[in-house]
């Protein structure tokens, strides 16, 4: 089954750039929607801090950055 996820990330951001990279590495289960927060006053305020974070749209849980491999792949059982 495949999991649908989003991204929370901003460009010119090097650690979305490395969470993009390892979520693209297990692309075969994931679909992934890139969410850029810059241009959201809302999205800003509430991940600013925080990105990369990827949620899962079915439960929206999230995931916050540091995370790796095995992170994501504990994240999505």
């Amino acid at each position: 089954m495949i999991k649908q996820l989003s991204l929370y990330s901003t460009s010119h951001c090097h650690l979305c750039e490395l969470a993009y990279s390892l979520v693209m590495e297990m692309a075969n289960c994931i679909a992934l929607e890139i969410i850029d927060i810059a241009d959201d006053e809302t999205l800003l305020a509430q991940y600013e801090l925080r990105i990369p974070v990827l949620q899962r749209k079915d439960t929206k849980t999230e995931l916050n950055w540091p995370f790796g491999e095995k992170d994501i792949q504990k994240f999505l059982k």
